[in-house]
């Protein structure tokens, strides 16, 4: 599917407010409301647009604890590397993992609500995978630029 500026627009205004009215989205993006609906039901069924969520406050929500993990494994094949991502993905810590080309092998974003917390998650879960042969824990000073 090629996209057009308005496709963008439309795109750029509900990343920022998915909540948007059709009405208002329409006014935004310069167009009336019936086409706007169209546009976005067209960008929906295409896959573009792969659903809406809420955004939460991490400090409110007690996981304001931010730590992104460099994770390498020893291992490569396929059945192993296929349970590991399994379990990574079925931990509440984690809020985004992600397999890299070289090394690491990858990035995992866990959020929790402290320190304490962390050490938990990381002794008794992370650790213990038999996959994972190194982990580097980068604790985040301060969130520049985020999806969440």
């Amino acid at each position: 599917m090629t996209l057009d500026s308005l496709d963008r627009a439309i795109l750029a205004e509900l990343r920022a407010d998915g909540r948007l009215s059709n009405v208002d989205l329409a006014k935004r993006v310069g167009l009336t409301p019936a086409p706007c609906l169209r546009r976005v039901k067209r960008l929906e069924e295409a896959g573009v647009i792969t659903g809406y969520r809420a955004r939460v406050d991490a400090e409110a929500a007690g996981r304001a604890f931010e730590v992104v993990v460099a994770v390498e494994i020893g291992v490569n094949d396929l059945q192993t590397v296929e349970r590991l991502e399994t379990q990574l993905a079925s931990y509440d810590e984690v809020v985004e993992c992600r397999r890299l080309f070289g090394r690491p092998d990858y990035f995992i974003r866990v959020a929790v609500a402290d320190h304490a917390a962390y050490e938990t998650f990381l002794t008794t879960k992370l650790i213990g995978l038999p996959a994972v042969i190194r982990v580097d824990s980068h604790l985040t000073m301060k969130k520049i630029k985020g999806d969440d």
